[in-house]
């Protein structure tokens, strides 16, 4: 009877019926439902090293199932926003980014378990001191695509055809559209809770763009994930996005629904209301006086040595 009615008892306990039950108890399924918590920026700062600080005080909130645009101008600061959520950089304490109710940069298993998912950049690795060449390997689709472990075989098919992926294509003989649709379908074949979209797009043909984005939106409808998209393609995005984000010099100028943005009131498509926010914050930057250089530390007198390396050894272990 003891063991029966403890059984019992914890079974109410995770259902949260139980007086009993403590607030994790009771709070834990709903937490692992598909993309519970959604995305939270609070006061962060972030400067790269030697440069002036790119966010002072920077603050957003991404509800879990929404679809947004990060709009802004080439340099405003969106690929390092993306990076941060991400947990590529380390930004304040572990309250400051917060994915899925987690710290983005500290707990990893946010991006082990898939929940959180990066596509971004160009899909290439670096080679000594020659900078970033594509990845073109002579091996082909179907060795990279089957060689990911615990995935969902009828996913795994959806997104080939989906990216309309020959499995035959050897990754040193194809376009950089083709290679990107490997890349896409390879960051796509666990489920995610939240993904963060730099520019993923751009290589891509106009039907195959507009089949991933019907898939994009079919994931978030149908299992609460959580999408945040850099672009400057804003073809068929009326009716696609449900947010926007609006980043300027790293100031969030706007965040709001796109259904009540104004501006979308008179215009007929969402380039040219970007368009006028892009051409007045051009004007502004114009009229602002010249800022003075920065003082960097004092050089070393090594700084002009010809076998002086641009990387840290650490880079070449």
């Amino acid at each position: 009877f003891g063991v029966r009615s403890e059984v019992g008892r914890r079974k109410q306990q995770m259902q949260g019926k139980m007086p009993g039950a403590t607030g994790e108890e009771a709070a834990a399924p709903q937490a692992s439902s598909g993309g519970a918590g959604g995305i939270q920026v609070s006061g962060m700062q972030f400067a790269y090293d030697g440069q002036p600080p790119l966010f002072v005080q920077f603050d957003l909130e991404v509800s879990p199932g929404c679809r947004c645009l990060l709009i802004g101008a080439n340099g405003s600061g969106k690929t390092t926003l993306l990076k941060i959520l991400a947990g590529k950089h380390m930004v304040g304490g572990r309250d400051v980014v917060r994915v899925l109710n987690c710290s983005a940069f500290h707990d990893t298993h946010l991006v082990c378990s898939g929940d959180l998912a990066y596509l971004g950049g160009s899909w290439s690795k670096t080679i000594g001191s020659a900078g970033e060449v594509p990845l073109q390997g002579d091996f082909s689709a179907e060795h990279m695509i089957f060689g990911v472990e615990g995935v969902d075989p009828v996913r795994r098919e959806k997104l080939i055809d989906l990216l309309d992926i020959d499995l035959q294509w050897r990754m040193h003989k194809v376009s950089d559209g083709q290679r990107r649709r490997v890349q896409i379908c390879l960051g796509l074949l666990h489920p995610y809770k939240v993904l963060l979209l730099d520019e993923v797009t751009v290589d891509l043909d106009v039907v195959t763009r507009m089949d991933l984005l019907d898939f994009f939106r079919e994931e978030c409808d149908q299992r609460g994930a959580t999408i945040v998209y850099a672009t400057h393609i804003f073809d068929g995005l009326e009716t696609w996005a449900t947010h926007v984000a609006y980043i300027q010099d790293g100031e969030l100028k706007r965040s709001e629904k796109l259904s009540e943005l104004h501006e979308m009131k008179s215009a007929k498509h969402l380039l040219s209301v970007v368009e006028s926010w892009l051409r007045s914050e051009t004007k502004c930057l114009k009229k602002e006086p010249a800022k003075p250089p920065i003082q960097l530390s004092r050089s070393s007198p090594f700084d002009n040595s010809p076998f002086r390396s641009s990387r840290h050894m650490a880079y070449y272990r």
